[in-house]
C-alpha cells in the first residue's frame, strides 16, 4: 500500500545513505536504518525479477516477533509516527514534509456555550479517521456520527471562560483540511466491557468507490473527491488470531491487486473484486444475509482499513530508482539468475539421472527373475524395494537380518527374500556392494532339519493330547497311578510347546552367534522364563519341603499309561505313585496351624464378650458431653482399635492384637499430644474413648505401655459448665505446637491431592458464605445419636468433579484444568472458597488456602460472544503488551 503511494516512494528514494552513495562489491548490503530498508525493500519491488520479496530484514530491525499476531491498526500508527520522526532530520524539505503533505489532515473540537454562544476551538492534526461502525451499514453514516454533534450537560458540564462557571454546551468536530491519503479505520475490534477482552464485529459496511468528503468539510471551496486505493481484510470471527489479506490499487494503471502473504494475485479487468474473504461463516447462528451493492460499490464485514486517495492528484508521475539502488536490485537478479540456473541444472541432472536408472531397471526388471534350472540368489526384499525408490540412493546390500546361528540363510526368514538370477545378483554386487552373498547352496540344512523335528514333535503332541484325554477320562484301580497336580494337567500341552520352543532357540543360538534382534528376543523369553519357573509340570503339588503336599484337592490320580505319555515331554517333572504318603512336617505343620487357629477363635470369642460395646461401636462416651455417670475415662489409640477389630472378625486369617501402644499419642517427652478441645473436634479421629469397667478387662486381656487417662473435677454445688479436666500425663505444649505446625505444613506443600470443583448452575451467588456453608455441611457431616462425628469419606455432590493438584500449582493452572473438565473458558471462571473469591491468577493454591479435600464453587459466566477458537483461549489470558520492546516504540 505504501509501496503504490507514487509521492512517498519518490520521497524516500531521495534520502542519502548514512554511509555514503559507495557500495562494496564483495559484500552483501545491509541496511542500517529504517528508510534504507524501505528504500531497498521498495526498488526490489519496483525492478526486481523475483515473484516475491522477502522482507525479513525490515521485519528484524523492528525487533518485531513474526510468531505473535498483532495489532494492524495499531502498527500503521506507529509506523507512521516512527516513519514522520525519521524524516524529519531530512535536510530536502520534499522529504522532510512526506508524511504531512500525504497523510497529515486537520479537525478542531469546537466547544460551543449554550449561555453565551461563545465558541473554543482546540485544532489537532490526525493522519487516519477512527470511525465506530457499530449501528451503521454505510461509510458515511459513520463519518456523520464521527462528526455528530455532542451535547455537555450535568455531570459533563463545560467550563465557560467567560461565564466562569460550568455551563451547558455542545461539542462537536470540523474538518479543516485533509490529505492527499485519506486512511478510514474502521473499528471492527472494540472492547467488550462484559468480558473484559477485545471482541470483533463482523458488522457489513457499505462503501463507494468514489468518496465526496465536500458536505463533511468545514470550507466548502475546494476538490474532496477521492477514489478507493486499498482495502484492508482480516478474515477471522475472533479478535485474536486470523489472516490479514490486502487489495490495493496501482495509481498508474488502475489496476487492483491482491496481496496474500506470497501469492500477489491480479485481478481481472479494472474493478475490486472482494473474494472467499468474505465468505466465512457466522459465529453466530443466525447468519446475516450480505446487502446488495449497487455499481461502484462495495460491502464487506472484514474490511478494517479503507485508504481513498484524492482523485485530482497527478496519476503519471514517474518514479526512477535511484543508481546504486538499481545497482543493488541487479545485484540481487543475477543472484536470483544463478539461483535459477542452479536448479535448472540441478533439474536437468536429476532428469538424467531419472533417465538412467530408468532404462536400467527397465533392463534389469526383464531379467530378475531366475530360469527354471538356472543359479539364482537371494537378496533382501527390503533392499530391493530401496532400490527401487528413487528418492534415496541404494546402500551397500545387507543380508545379515536374514541368517541364521550358523550363518547361512534362515529357513523362517525366506519370506524377507527375493529369489534372482544370478546375472542380476552379480551387477547388483558389482555395482553397491555388501553382502554376504546368498546363493542356492545357501539355505541351512541344520536349521532345516531342526525345523522338520519341531513340526514332527508338534504333530505327535496333538496325537498325544487326544491320548492323554481319553486316559485320564478312565478310572484308575489299585496302586497303579500317579499323582498328579490340576493345575499342571489343564496346561500341560501349553508347557509342552513352551519346552519345543526353547529348545527351537536354544538349537539356534547354539554357537553363540546372533544379530541384535534375535540377542533382545532371548533376553526377553530369558526373563519370561524366569517369571514363569514356578509352572514347571507337577511342582504344583509339590510342598516347600520337597515333598508330596498334603492337599488333595491340588492333585489327581491319573494311570500309569497316561503318566508315561506326559512323562515323555517332561522327564524331570517330580513322580509321586498314589501310595505315597504325603510330606511328615507338613502335617505336624496342619496340626499346629488347626490348633492356633482353634485358639485364636477362642481369644476372638472370648475379647468380644468382654469388650462386645467397643467392638460394635455402641454406647461410647464422648468428650463433648461428659457422661454423668463417670468422672474418669480412658484413651487407647485409634489403631489399636481397628486392628482389634479386624482380628475379631477375621481371627484364622488376622494375627492377634496383644498389647496396646499408646506411644504413638504422646511426645518423646512422654506429654500428651493433644489437647480436651482438640480431641472433641480435629483430632477424636486419633483416639478411642474407654469406660472404666472396660478399662479393667483391657488391661487383663492386654499389654499397655502407657495409660491415658482423662479426669473431670467438679467443686460441690456447682453445674456441669465449671468442671475443669485434666490428662494423666498431661499435655507437652512445645511438642504440641510443633505438631500444630507440621500439620499446616503438611496442609500447604502437597502434590497430588484431592479436591473438589462444584459447579453453581443456578442463579445464587458463589461467593455467598451461608450458601457455601450449607453445602460443606451437607458433603462432610453424618448425624448420630451420640454427638457428632466427621465422616472420614467425602460424598460428591451433583455437578461436582475432582481433580488433582499440588500445593504449588497456580490458580491459572487449576482454571485451564477447569476448563478441561467442565468446558468453561478461564475468564468465564467465578471462583470462591469458603467465602473468599479467588482471582489472583498468579497466586499458588497453597497461598490461597487450599488444601485436600477442598469444595471450591465454580460460577460459570454465561457467554455474551461466540469465540470460535478455543485455540485464542491461552492467548486471552496473557497480559497484553502490544509492540512493547520494539523498534516502533525507539527500542
Amino acid at each position: 500500500m505504501w509501496f503504490l503511494n507514487l509521492e512517498l516512494r519518490q520521497a524516500l528514494y531521495l534520502c542519502p545513505r548514512a554511509c555514503g552513495d559507495g557500495i562494496p562489491k564483495d559484500t552483501d548490503y545491509e541496511p542500517q536504518t529504517i528508510c534504507e530498508h524501505l528504500q531497498y525493500l521498495f526498488a526490489l519491488l519496483q525492478n526486481s525479477k523475483r515473484r516475491y520479496i522477502d522482507p525479513s530484514g525490515f521485519v528484524k530491525a523492528l525487533g518485531l516477533d513474526t510468531g505473535q499476531q498483532q495489532d494492524a491498526q495499531e502498527f500503521s500508527k506507529l509506523f507512521m509516527s516512527l516513519l514522520e520522526d525519521t524524516l524529519s532530520k531530512q535536510k530536502n524539505p520534499a522529504v522532510r514534509n512526506i508524511v504531512q503533505k500525504q497523510f497529515c489532515g486537520e479537525y478542531a473540537y469546537v466547544t460551543v456555550c449554550n449561555q453565551c454562544g461563545r465558541e473554543s476551538k482546540l485544532v489537532s492534526k490526525f493522519y487516519e479517521l477512527e470511525l465506530n461502525i457499530q449501528g451503521h451499514k454505510q461509510l458515511t453514516d459513520c463519518i456523520t456520527e464521527f462528526l455528530k454533534e455532542e451535547k455537555l450537560e450535568g455531570d459533563n458540564r463545560y467550563f465557560c471562560e467567560t461565564c466562569q462557571s460550568k455551563q451547558n454546551a455542545t461539542r462537536k468536530i470540523r474538518l479543516l483540511s485533509l490529505p492527499c491519503t485519506l486512511n478510514l479505520q474502521l473499528m471492527r475490534f472494540v472492547f467488550d466491557r462484559q468480558t473484559g477482552h477485545k471482541k470483533k464485529l463482523n458488522t457489513y459496511i457499505g462503501f463507494s468507490e468514489l468518496l465526496d468528503m465536500e458536505p463533511f468539510m468545514e470550507q466548502k471551496s475546494g476538490v474532496y473527491v477521492y477514489e478507493l486505493s486499498a482495502v484492508l481484510i482480516h478474515r477471522g470471527v475472533s479478535a485474536y488470531s486470523g489472516h490479514y489479506i490486502a487489495h490495493v490499487k496501482d495509481p498508474q494503471t488502475g489496476e487492483w491487486y491482491k496481496f496474500n502473504d506470497e501469492d500477489i494475485e491480479k485481478m481481472e479487468g479494472k474493478k475490486l473484486q472482494l473474494g472467499i474473504e468474505e465468505d466465512l461463516a457466522e459465529p453466530s447462528k443466525s447468519q446475516t444475509r450480505k446487502p446488495k451493492c449497487g455499481k461502484g460499490t462495495h460491502c464487506s464485514r472484514n474490511a478494517y482499513m479503507l485508504v481513498y486517495r484524492l482523485q485530482a492528484r497527478e496519476k503519471s508521475l514517474t518514479v526512477e530508482v535511484p543508481a546504486f539502488l538499481q545497482e543493488l536490485v541487479e545485484r540481487d537478479n543475477c543472484k536470483f539468475e544463478e539461483w535459477c540456473d542452479e536448479m535448472a541444472e540441478m533439474r536437468k541432472q536429476s532428469v538424467a539421472r531419472g533417465k538412467i536408472k530408468h532404462e536400467e531397471v527397465k533392463e534389469l526388471y526383464q531379467r530378475l527373475p531366475a530360469e527354471a534350472g538356472s543359479p539364482y540368489d537371494f537378496i533382501s526384499l527390503e533392499w530391493l524395494q530401496k532400490w527401487l525408490d528413487e528418492s534415496t540412493p541404494p546402500k551397500p546390500i545387507d543380508n545379515t537380518a536374514c541368517l541364521c546361528s550358523h550363518g547361512k540363510l534362515h529357513p523362517d526368514k525366506i519370506s524377507l527374500m527375493k529369489r534372482i538370477s544370478e546375472y542380476v545378483a552379480d551387477f547388483f554386487y558389482r555395482r553397491y556392494g555388501g553382502g554376504p552373498r546368498l546363493n542356492v547352496k545357501a539355505l541351512c540344512k541344520d536349521c532345516v532339519v531342526e525345523r522338520c523335528r519341531i513340526l514332527r514333535l508338534k504333530n505327535q503332541l496333538n496325537e498325544d493330547y487326544k491320548t492323554v484325554t481319553n486316559l485320564l477320562k478312565m478310572t484308575v484301580k489299585g496302586s497303579d497311578g500317579f499323582w498328579v497336580g490340576k493345575a499342571s494337567l489343564r496346561s500341560w500341552r501349553q508347557l509342552a510347546l513352551e519346552q519345543l520352543n526353547e529348545q527351537d532357540e536354544d538349537a539356534e543360538h547354539s554357537n553363540g552367534k546372533m544379530n541384535g534382534n534375535a540377542q533382545n528376543k532371548d533376553e526377553s523369553n530369558e526373563e519370561k522364563r524366569e517369571e514363569e519357573e514356578e509352572l514347571n509340570f507337577n511342582e504344583d503339588i509339590v510342598c516347600p519341603h520337597g515333598d508330596l503336599c498334603i492337599s488333595e484337592n491340588e492333585r489327581r490320580v491319573v494311570s500309569k499309561e497316561a503318566w508315561e505319555k506326559l512323562k515323555q515331554y517332561f522327564p524331570k517333572a517330580p513322580e509321586f505313585p498314589n501310595n505315597k504318603e504325603c510330606c511328615s512336617q507338613c502335617k505336624i505343620l496342619e496340626r499346629e496351624g488347626e490348633e492356633n487357629e482353634a485358639l485364636h477363635k477362642m481369644m476372638a470369642s472370648e475379647q468380644k464378650t468382654s469388650l462386645q460395646n467397643l467392638f460394635h461401636d455402641k454406647c461410647r462416651p464422648c468428650l463433648g458431653s461428659w457422661p454423668q455417670e463417670t468422672d474418669e475415662l480412658y484413651i487407647v489409640s485409634q489403631f489399636f482399635v481397628e486392628e482389634w477389630r479386624k482380628f475379631v472378625r477375621r481371627p484364622t486369617r488376622c494375627s492377634p492384637v496383644s498389647s496396646i501402644a499408646n506411644s504413638v499419642l504422646l511426645c518423646p517427652h512422654g506429654g500428651l499430644m493433644f489437647t480436651f478441645a482438640s480431641m472433641t473436634k480435629e483430632d477424636s479421629k486419633h483416639i478411642a474413648l474407654i469406660w472404666p469397667s472396660e478399662w479393667e478387662r483391657i488391661q487383663k486381656l492386654f499389654v499397655v505401655d502407657h495409660v491415658i487417662k482423662i479426669t473431670r473435677t467438679q467443686a460441690a454445688g456447682t453445674g456441669p459448665e465449671s468442671a475443669c479436666f485434666t490428662s494423666e500425663p498431661q499435655l507437652c505444649p512445645e511438642c504440641r505446637e510443633g505438631l500444630l505446625c507440621q500439620q499446616q505444613r503438611d496442609l500447604r506443600e502437597y502434590t497430588q491431592a484431592t479436591i473438589y470443583i462444584h459447579k453453581v448452575v443456578d442463579n445464587k451467588k458463589a461467593n455467598g458464605s451461608a450458601k457455601r456453608q450449607k453445602l460443606s455441611q451437607q458433603s462432610y457431616i453424618t448425624y448420630q445419636k451420640q454427638g457428632i462425628r466427621r465422616s472420614t469419606r467425602h460424598r460428591k455432590v451433583r455437578g461436582e468433579k475432582a481433580l488433582l493438584v499440588s500445593a504449588n500449582q497456580t490458580l491459572k493452572e487449576l482454571k485451564i484444568q477447569i476448563m478441561h473438565a467442565f468446558s468453561v473458558a478461564p475468564f468465564d471462571q467465578n471462583l470462591s472458597l469458603d467465602g473468599k473469591i479467588l482471582s489472583d491468577d498468579t497466586a499458588t493454591l497453597g497461598s490461597l488456602g487450599v488444601i485436600p479435600e477442598s469444595v471450591i464453587l465454580l460460577k460459570a459466566d454465561e457467554p455474551i460472544a461466540d469465540y470460535a477458537a478455543m485455540d485464542d483461549v491461552m492467548q486471552v489470558c496473557m497480559p497484553e503488551e502490544g509492540f512493547k520492546g520494539t523498534g516502533l516504540l525507539g527500542h
